[in-house]
């Protein structure tokens, strides 16, 4: 018999094989198939196991829940314009923020205008905003990060440290500190992220962008190559100027 189950907590890959592992070693259970992009668990058993025993089963991050079969009477609707509307909903909170540096930018450089100012400013919140979210969760970060990213895969203490790299350049493109260096660690340390994802995607792999860490889940195709191209592009129009 196939049940299946809403599973919270999950945030990358390791995040699905761990609740796979545990979930699959338990009496009676002889398949585990996890969609991490529904939260979801589908559980074949030879006989009924209670949902207590599959919770207990978990780490303590994972929430499981029996999922109601009403939930599976889908609606006739255009899938193509639902999705749209999904992933709209998923980039909003990145658009926001965008937004809200953008306008901070130009409050900031308003009566002296200077576009070299005024981008060092957006490059300096973006860093401090994107590194805020990130250290909302300091131990799943690194897990979601080394997903796609090919130096954190190399090089753990990488990941971890990340966040603080970003919080660094940021307060080094505020204070006007060492510009030029900031400016190539940028364009090095979100070249090699770009150069993970472009194969992850090849690879056609399901992964969440921890570029907001993982309080908020973002698709990583669109929200990654946003967040990439604006500070690249900005960064080496800093660098020609």
């Amino acid at each position: 018999m196939k049940h299946t189950y809403n599973i919270t907590g999950m945030t990358c890959g390791n995040c699905k094989a761990s609740v796979e592992k545990y979930l699959g070693i338990i009496n009676n259970v002889t398949n585990v198939s996890v969609n991490l992009e529904r939260g979801e668990a589908e559980v074949t058993m030879e006989k009924h196991i209670e949902t207590k025993v599959l919770k207990d089963a978990l780490p303590e991050k994972y929430t499981l829940s029996e999922k109601k079969e009403e939930k599976k009477e889908i609606p006739a609707v255009d899938f193509g314009e639902e999705f749209e509307k999904s992933k709209f909903q998923q980039l909003k909170p990145l658009f926001l923020i965008i937004f809200y540096i953008t306008t901070a930018g130009i409050l900031l450089n308003y009566k002296n205008w200077n576009w070299s100012s005024f981008m060092l400013d957006f490059m300096g919140l973006f860093y401090i905003v994107f590194s805020f979210f990130k250290m909302l969760d300091l131990k799943g970060f690194p897990d979601s990060f080394r997903m796609y990213d090919p130096l954190a895969k190399r090089v753990p203490i990488y990941a971890k440290i990340y966040p603080f790299i970003e919080t660094a350049l940021g307060l080094m493109f505020l204070m006007r500190f060492e510009i030029t260096i900031a400016l190539i660690i940028t364009l090095v340390i979100l070249g090699v992220t770009t150069i993970g994802v472009t194969k992850t995607l090849l690879d056609k792999k399901a992964i969440r962008c921890a570029c907001l860490g993982t309080a908020l889940k973002l698709p990583m195709t669109e929200a990654t190559f946003i967040e990439n191209t604006i500070m690249i592009v900005m960064a080496i129009l800093m660098l020609t100027i």
